[in-house]
């Protein structure tokens, strides 16, 4: 049996509802309204309430695995982007969403609610229901995103009637003004567990007028839709004016992603069978406990054609359904086999952490066994996830310390274009690609 660790989310999460997780940064603060504290938002896919857990948002497309989009859409928005998330133990209240339009880099424009939203700045969330037949209560809200105006960055503040806010999430519109083409390259590097995967792209602007793009045009390169290390580009590599195109190539290997390996996965959509990656399952446990197979580290290891779903997660249960309402929490305990103690913290990775390094997602050193151990609480479904090492606060985690790196792994990348056009107050997002690296 694995090391119990104590989970401060679950805890809060049952215990204190309604409480507000403020988290001070040097761009920003607190405010106090009448004697009550409130949280400054924060321009970036964050939980500000403990009791808030299970955040997706996705472009809708009807499809089973429409939650593996990513929260991107057209302009014309035939289809909607939506929100999901749940309260846990919460009982069943009033929300309010409102939008704030961005620039480039996810500082508010200046531009008011009339010139981007087509409806007054303040949405109600009327699709709420209670969880059904589960050992954790929980509310599950949710919202389908209204059109807007103008392409860009968007910045949805979920928060209660009072004001305090519980969610922000980010999502993307963009017009079709330019064509972006993008294609692999070489493999570069040794091999190893710095192995990167090297790509190029051109923008092309045949009908759409671009001034001063060495200076106006933006762009931002994401790896399997994360935005922890997204790389931004403040100006492209080659100007060919007569050809209406901008050229992107990067010649340093510090410019280009890590493939890292195919994700980890674990399946909880039945908890009356062990699947993909369980050991054991206590059924008499309150909340059901699941027991991860132990993991090891792969930094050494040879690349595995392994299934994988980029990081991502899928909600569901076997016996009831989709889920969203009948799927459970359950603790999951993991555990990850090592040879000594690593040389920093080490914190479990994936959307199911948000990707971020939370105290939820930190794992503890076991020197009597050699393992790191971690436990959380998650709902019912499908996952990946990975292992990160965190040497220092001032560099951010690096995944290839247990996971490795190969060139062959399966990856999406994305390529979003921002410009401002003179004599405007907003970038707007014109141009949009996928690239599916070695999709297998």
């Amino acid at each position: 049996m694995l090391r119990k660790i104590t989970h401060t989310y679950f805890i809060a999460g049952l215990l204190a509802c309604g409480l507000v997780a403020c988290v001070p940064l040097e761009q920003q603060g607190t405010t106090t309204t009448g004697g009550t504290v409130q949280s400054a938002l924060r321009y970036e896919d964050y939980i500000y309430d403990e009791t808030v857990t299970s955040v997706q948002a996705y472009l809708a497309t009807g499809l089973e695995d429409e939650v593996l989009n990513p929260a991107v859409t057209p302009l014309a928005q035939q289809q909607p982007i939506v929100l999901e998330f749940d309260r846990l133990n919460a009982r069943q209240q009033r929300l309010l969403v409102k939008l704030q339009h961005c620039d480039a880099n996810w500082t508010p424009s200046t531009l008011n609610d009339t010139q981007f939203l087509y409806d007054f700045n303040e949405f109600i969330i009327t699709d709420a229901r209670i969880s059904v037949n589960t050992r954790v209560p929980y509310v599950h809200y949710r919202f389908v995103v209204p059109k807007v105006r103008i392409s860009g960055n968007y910045l949805l503040v979920v928060q209660e009637e009072g004001g305090n806010p519980l969610l922000t999430q980010r999502l993307m519109v963009y017009q079709n003004a330019l064509t972006v083409t993008a294609k692999l390259g070489a493999p570069l590097g040794p091999g190893g567990r710095e192995t990167r995967q090297p790509l190029e792209f051109n923008v092309m602007y045949p009908d759409y007028e671009l001034v001063n793009p060495a200076m106006e045009v933006k762009t931002v390169l994401r790896q399997n839709y994360r935005w922890d290390n997204a790389k931004v580009i403040s100006k492209p590599t080659f100007i060919h004016d007569a050809q209406r195109r901008l050229e992107y190539v990067f010649f340093e290997p510090e410019n280009l992603f890590k493939g890292l390996s195919e994700f980890r996965a674990f399946d909880t959509r039945s908890l009356n069978f062990r699947s993909i990656g369980v050991q054991s399952i206590n059924l008499q446990s309150n909340p059901v406990e699941v027991n991860l197979e132990p993991d090891r580290n792969r930094q050494n290891m040879a690349y595995s054609q392994d299934p994988d779903i980029n990081g991502m997660r899928i909600f569901g249960n076997k016996q009831y359904g989709y889920g969203d309402i009948n799927g459970d929490y359950t603790w999951v305990d993991f555990e990850l086999q090592v040879a000594g103690k690593a040389p920093g913290e080490v914190y479990i990775q994936g959307e199911l952490t948000n990707w971020q390094q939370t105290d939820e997602a930190r794992m503890a050193f076991d020197p009597e066994r050699n393992v790191y151990v971690g436990r959380m609480l998650l709902k019912q479904g499908y996952y990946n996830y990975y292992y990160a090492l965190q040497q220092n606060a001032a560099t951010p985690p690096d995944a290839s310390y247990f996971e490795g790196s190969h060139f062959e792994t399966d990856n999406i990348y994305d390529i979003l274009v921002y410009y401002r056009p003179p004599g405007t107050r907003a970038d707007l997002l014109v141009g949009y690609e996928q690239l599916f690296f070695n999709r297998k």
